[in-house]
């Protein structure tokens, strides 16, 4: 399994986010911009939450296991893999969705924020982009609890060893 690549997912939330100002732009031109819905950044706020609490749960199983502390419940290497690749979907649409919210929310400062409405709506913007980092943050740390030990043997061979 391949680990997350910040380049990755800031070249998604980059794209997303300009098509997403563009759109915003297009839209508001033809008629009225649709809103950013309350519930934005608060379901990515779960997401996060849930996704941070399972690392710190698969981390002090592990720990538990490595230290034999006695009844330690042992860890399913499917279970962390489930966990890992639960981490970076969710990881990889906070990036996509980061950047639509994100492009909305600076198309409504460039436009300005004349009406509470639209200052609200780039507050909902600005949070969505906060609790996606959140949410990739913590699916970085999630891949960090269930790596595996590097093995020694199998490691890129050093400038001393033999082909």
């Amino acid at each position: 399994m391949k680990q997350l690549r910040i380049g990755v997912l800031i070249g998604l939330f980059v794209a997303a986010g300009v098509l997403s100002w563009a759109g915003a732009r297009l839209w508001d031109a033809f008629g009225t911009l649709p809103g950013v819905p309350v519930a934005a950044p608060i379901v990515l706020a779960v997401i996060a939450v849930v996704l941070f609490a399972t690392a710190l749960s698969i981390r002090a199983r592990l720990r538990a296991q490595r230290e034999r502390r006695p009844g330690a419940k042992g860890v399913d290497p499917l279970l962390a893999a489930r966990a890992v690749v639960f981490g970076q979907a969710s990881a990889l649409v906070a990036a996509l969705v980061s950047g639509a919210y994100g492009g909305v929310g600076v198309f409504l400062l460039l436009d300005g924020l004349e009406s509470d409405v639209r200052r609200d709506q780039a507050i909902y913007a600005g949070a969505s982009v906060l609790a996606g980092a959140c949410v990739v943050a913590a699916a970085f740390f999630m891949e960090r609890v269930c790596k595996l030990p590097e093995d020694e043997d199998e490691g890129p061979p050093t400038a001393g060893s033999a082909a």
